[in-house]
């Protein structure tokens, strides 16, 4: 069977790798490796997300499924003041994580290695970022969404993207039908953001990061 991205333990042999990219109108450099999703560059996916997400000045953000960290190091420098939290479970791209904040200077980031929520289980999020493991099958998708939403806090929101041809649309419907809330944020290239906001008021007033650089 062919390994995926998100096995916990990746076997193929360790090649890193650095991706330099330019982001919100910031420059950042990723150490990447073999057995972590898009080694190669940013995908177009988490590019739309990370260019168009409105990021709380204080507070918790999540990023699930971190990979080696790309919407979550974004976050943490658009809000300095905030404190990011990136999971995974596939241990090379936590490590790589944990590198990549370091490379890029961020000290308000922890990284933890664990399946789903179960890193930060019981914490409440203002704000939680997935780009999920859609070969992981629907039930896989659906099961960590579902603990997300979870993990909001009153008025928190849950952004979501995905590939147009890989069902996000269907997606977003079933969103709406779990949770009632959900809406269509941003489109380009073949994927879609997708928000859903958790009931209740904001605990603070959430003051946006920088507006999204076109």
């Amino acid at each position: 069977m062919t390994q995926h991205y998100f096995t916990p333990t990746p076997q193929a042999a360790s090649r890193p790798r650095t991706v330099r990219v330019r982001l919100r109108g910031r420059s950042f450099t990723f150490l990447t490796d073999r057995g972590v999703f898009a080694r190669e560059r940013v995908d177009p996916g988490t590019r739309l997300l990370a260019e168009t997400m409105e990021v709380p000045q204080e507070g918790r953000i999540l990023d699930l499924g971190c990979g080696y960290g790309v919407l979550g190091l974004v976050a943490a420098s658009l809000a300095p003041r905030a404190r990011v939290v990136l999971v995974d479970v596939n241990r090379r791209a936590v490590e790589l994580a944990r590198d990549n904040a370091r490379i890029n200077g961020l000290a308000n980031v922890e990284v933890h290695w664990g399946d789903g929520l179960e890193p930060v289980r019981g914490q409440a999020f203002r704000l939680i970022l997935c780009n999920p493991p859609y070969r992981a099958g629907k039930e896989v998708v659906h099961r960590l969404l579902d603990e997300a939403f979870a993990h909001l806090e009153p008025g928190g929101r849950l952004l979501v993207v995905g590939r147009t041809r890989q069902g996000v649309l269907s997606l977003l419907r079933w969103m709406q039908e779990r949770w009632g809330t959900a809406r269509e944020l941003a489109r380009g290239g073949g994927y879609r953001v997708v928000e859903a906001t958790a009931p209740g008021a904001p605990q603070a007033p959430s003051h946006m990061g920088s507006p999204p650089v076109t």
